[in-house]
């Protein structure tokens, strides 16, 4: 299209001119802004297809259950991206009630654009509806295989979790295991545990004692900055 209209810009103009018409020049200045303005749209073009995307695939923990949309943790990671002017995208993909089952189930739908930072938060729901451990572990492998395959490139990041006391010490202490596991046997990012400083204390929980108010999210969201900002700071020197 640029060249359809630069060349017709061209031969109007020049037409003018051989004519003797001194709006020959007005023209030329007419030709040159259309290239300008291709120019500035195709830069334009290419540095919002230049936006990283961090994808949050999780349960009602990223989802925000109970909260404002702008007050759970993936949106609150966003203004701080806004604020570093960063530039990155935040998708949140969490769903509430969400299990590690669900999660490989929907994760091929979940990937239909690139993705430069996947964020797994997955399997406290497991937990507790005493899933086998085994199985938790399995499906949280095949979402980290699902990523790679898609995009080798893609930088995971695993959320840890782990359950209360009354799940049992064998469960609890083999349930607490995968996520570090899974980290070392993969070679992906891992958040220790997600509700670090959140989980059991009251006045940071909503009434149900599971999901964080506003100001645990705030929390949560720390918890994964500390994870996060090396990543995209090293993303943005490497694309620099």
């Amino acid at each position: 299209m640029r060249n359809l209209l630069l060349c017709f810009a061209l031969l109007f103009s020049g037409f003018l001119t051989s004519c003797g018409d001194n709006t020959g020049n007005k023209e030329e200045e007419k030709t040159e802004e259309i290239v300008n303005s291709e120019n500035d749209l195709q830069e334009k073009e290419s540095s919002e297809t230049e936006t990283g995307v961090i994808l949050f695939f999780g349960n009602s923990l990223t989802a925000g259950l109970g909260v404002e949309s702008e007050e759970a943790f993936p949106a609150l990671i966003q203004e701080k991206l806004d604020s570093l002017r960063l530039d990155f995208e935040v998708v949140n993909a969490g769903l509430s009630g969400e299990t590690t089952a669900g999660g490989r189930n929907r994760i091929d739908w979940v990937l239909n654009q690139d993705v430069e930072v996947f964020v797994l938060e997955l399997g406290a729901n497991d937990g507790l509806r005493g899933v086998p451990v085994e199985e938790t572990k399995r499906n949280l492998q095949a979402i980290i295989n699902t990523v790679r395959e898609k995009n080798p490139d893609t930088q995971i990041i695993l959320a840890g979790m782990q359950m209360p006391p009354n799940m049992g010490k064998d469960y609890t202490s083999r349930f607490s295991n995968i996520f570090p596991e899974l980290a070392e046997e993969n070679e992906v990012h891992l958040i220790p545990f997600l509700l670090e400083n959140v989980g059991g204390i009251a006045e940071l929980n909503q009434n149900d004692g599971i999901h964080p108010t506003a100001e645990g999210q705030k929390i949560l969201a720390e918890n994964v900055w500390d994870v996060l900002e090396p990543i995209v700071e090293e993303k943005m020197v490497v694309e620099e």
